[in-house]
C-alpha cells in the first residue's frame, strides 16, 4: 500500500482534496487528522506553532495504529492522509510514500475559513477571530508553510482551481 499525505494550513484544502482523490482512485481509504484527538496537543496552537513548538510533542498514537491497522488489512492500494505534518513527525514519517503540500495563499484560506466556519457570527466575533489571526494564527501559519515546503516531496500551487489540483495531486500519486 502506498502510504500519502497531504497537507495545507488550515482551509488550504486537504479535506476536499483528499476526498476527491480518494473516488478517483480504485482501492483507495483515507484518514484525517482532525477527527483524532492528541495527547499534548496544545489548546493554544497557533502561539505554540509561532513560538517554535516541536510537534513531536503530540502522541499520535491512535492515527499510527489506524495506519498499522490498515496496511495489515491488505485491502487497500492507497492510504492518503489528511494531515499536517509532512516527514515532521517522527513517530508516523517513515509510513509516507510520498508528502505533497498544497501551497494555498494565506488570503484564500483565510477566506475559505471564515465562509466556511463563521457562517452564523456576529461582526464582532468576525473582528476578535481577525484580529487573533493577524497575531496569533499568520505568524504560525506562515512558520507551518516553510516548514511544510521543505520537507514535502511535491508542492501544488493551492490557488489553482480546484479541478487542476485534484489532477495533479491525483498524477503524483500514480507516479509513486
Amino acid at each position: 500500500m502506498k502510504i500519502i499525505a497531504i497537507g495545507a494550513v488550515t482551509a488550504g484544502g486537504k479535506t476536499t482534496v483528499v476526498n476527491a482523490v480518494r473516488e478517483r482512485l480504485p482501492r483507495a481509504v483515507s484518514l484525517h487528522f482532525d477527527d483524532y484527538s492528541f495527547d499534548g496537543e496544545d489548546e493554544a496552537f497557533y502561539k505554540c506553532v509561532s513560538e517554535g513548538a516541536d510537534v513531536n510533542v503530540w502522541d499520535l498514537s491512535p492515527l499510527k495504529a489506524d495506519i498499522e491497522r490498515l496496511i495489515q488489512r491488505g485491502e487497500y492500494d492507497y492510504l492518503l492522509l489528511d494531515y499536517p505534518f509532512a516527514y515532521q513527525h517522527r513517530m508516523i514519517k517513515d509510513y509516507f510514500d510520498c508528502c505533497i503540500f498544497i501551497d494555498t495563499p494565506l488570503d484564500i484560506a483565510l477566506a475559505r475559513r471564515v465562509l466556511r466556519d463563521m457562517k452564523e457570527a456576529s461582526a464582532d466575533s468576525i473582528r476578535d477571530e481577525m484580529s487573533a489571526y493577524l497575531k496569533y494564527a499568520r505568524p504560525a501559519y506562515v512558520q507551518m508553510q516553510e516548514e511544510q515546503i521543505s520537507s514535502a516531496d511535491n508542492i501544488i500551487d493551492g490557488s489553482k482551481s480546484l479541478d487542476d489540483i485534484i489532477n495533479e495531486v491525483t498524477e503524483i500519486i500514480l507516479r509513486v
